[in-house]
């Protein structure tokens, strides 16, 4: 199994896959007064954490564990999923920002070859279910990948809350390090489903995403 060191440095803000230029919505939940207080914002991120151990955890995990003959209808169920335009765009950007990386990274894994056969059957790259696929080729334990992800999308939600000028630095990474007991709970109760069972649950999340691009001055591109 690979060292956890790889893991960590995976797990970089200052990894080029384009994930610190989204917001995935928070900034116009802001901007429309669906968050106005810290006990709000602190109800977002549960509700965020919910989602993503319920819809992109369990493609996360499938993927990990996917053959290329699965991983067809897997990535296509994914994007017929994603609705939102602003977030549609911005998977298939990190996506494939992030399978370019990981190839130079694993070329053992075989990912060059496999971001070719994606491109020439046109089928969608998005980054959650390319994140496990990669992952899972590079060697990493499921239970690691799962963690990852949502250490990944923690992180990256309460920055773009210190860079929006919402929270301060103190306080965003002492909220960060307060919501890893709840994220490690969401994970030991959670019945990681198989992607067919995938569900969102967060509809005014979807609602604000929408809405992004109708924002006069935008920090982030989704």
């Amino acid at each position: 199994m690979p060292h956890l060191a790889r893991l960590l440095h995976l797990a970089d803000s200052a990894l080029p896959t384009g994930s610190f230029a989204y917001s995935y919505g928070l900034e116009s939940s802001l901007t429309f007064g669906l968050i106005r207080t810290e006990t709000e914002f602190r109800a977002y991120l549960y509700s965020f954490l919910q989602q993503a151990v319920g819809f992109e955890l369990p493609f996360i995990t499938s993927a990990a564990q996917a053959g290329f003959d699965d991983l067809p209808t897997l990535l296509i169920e994914y994007d017929a999923q994603l609705l939102t335009p602003a977030l549609h765009r911005a998977s298939l950007t990190q996506g494939k920002n992030w399978l370019k990386l990981l190839a130079t990274f694993y070329p053992e894994a075989g990912l060059a070859e496999l971001g070719r056969e994606l491109a020439q059957q046109e089928l969608p790259a998005h980054f959650v279910p390319l994140f496990g696929l990669s992952l899972g080729r590079g060697g990493f334990e499921v239970a690691d990948i799962q963690s990852t992800y949502l250490h990944l999308a923690l992180r990256d939600q309460l920055s773009a809350a210190i860079r929006l000028g919402f929270i301060g630095p103190m306080a965003g990474h002492l909220l960060q390090h307060d919501f890893y007991v709840i994220f490690e709970s969401l994970l030991d109760s959670a019945d990681i489903r198989p992607y067919m069972e995938a569900t969102r649950c967060t509809l005014l999340l979807d609602v604000a995403q929408i809405f992004h691009d109708n924002i006069y001055s935008r920090l982030f591109q989704n």
